[in-house]
């Protein structure tokens, strides 16, 4: 799995929980996180809870750095508005050590910008060239899912079934909605352009990937844009596997296509919820 820019912790711990199997449907509650009984008082929105930090197998940096995530991609503050530590802290009722540790991880993820003084403040989302960059993205995926048409060779059979069944397992372990599955999401895509065989193709997705990925997090915050991708990814796989090209080529529109609509509609959202928010405080 690819996590130079993402969130090693996070990735690693969806690596064990899906290594390749078989499997079928499950689900999982979309509740907003930290709703009941806080640690240390907090805000009862997105303070941790014990039963979280009791069910974690991370530590309090990475429930602190994945709920501090979720919230700058909600557009719960304001733009432009230093993120003061103790007052974040405050929130989710923990000490400021953590939270300044999960700062300097989502300014490495791009979500958050640095003010000259070391502050950080929450980066809007960069919708400019995001339709240009998903046009890059699927030329890319489509190119190598017809190569095998073009007298290439066929996809690598090695990379594709390992890749089905893992994916078969989590349908039936339906992981929780988080923007950390936007790694796992690439890690999907990146081993289907491996399998063609081409590895410049895989380096070229890799590099759009990297730069739309802060965006893309906003695609990954409800259950059923979970559910959706996962099946999608399935059937995707399954076509190439049963040397269904052009099924392939289609269901791949659609799931780049649907994912783009997604992105732009939530990010420009946690953008205008971040405006009304510096308007409340102006």
């Amino acid at each position: 799995m690819d996590t130079k820019s993402g969130s090693p912790v996070d990735a690693a711990l969806y690596t064990a929980r899906y290594p390749a199997s078989d499997a079928n449907p499950g689900a999982q509650s979309t509740q907003l996180p930290g709703r009941a009984s806080a640690t240390g008082g907090g805000d009862p929105r997105w303070a941790l809870t014990d039963a979280e930090l009791a069910e974690s197998r991370g530590s309090r940096r990475d429930l602190v750095h994945g709920r501090l995530r979720r919230m700058v991609l909600l557009g719960v503050f304001p733009t432009r508005e230093r993120l003061a530590e103790e007052r974040i802290a405050e929130m989710l009722g923990v000490s400021r050590t953590p939270v300044r540790e999960a700062m300097v991880r989502l300014h490495a993820d791009r979500l958050l910008r640095r003010y000259a003084d070391g502050g950080y403040y929450v980066a809007e989302p960069d919708l400019l060239d995001l339709r240009d960059l998903y046009e890059v993205r699927i030329a890319l995926e489509l190119r190598g899912l017809v190569r095998s048409l073009e007298g290439f060779g066929a996809h690598d059979v090695a990379v594709l079934e390992p890749l089905r069944d893992r994916w078969r397992r989590m349908q039936l372990d339906q992981p929780e909605p988080d923007p950390s599955f936007v790694e796992i999401d690439e890690s999907f895509h990146m081993a289907l352009c491996r399998a063609t065989g081409n590895a410049v193709l895989a380096d070229a997705l890799e590099t759009v990937n990297a730069r739309i990925r802060p965006v893309r997090m906003h695609d990954f915050l409800t259950e059923d844009r979970i559910a959706l991708t996962i099946s999608q990814h399935l059937g995707i796989v399954e076509a190439v596997l049963a040397t269904e090209i052009d099924v392939a080529v289609e269901r791949m529109r659609i799931h780049v296509g649907e994912s783009m609509e997604v992105v732009e509609r939530r990010a420009a959202r946690a953008i205008t919820q971040m405006i009304l928010g510096r308007g409340r405080r102006s």
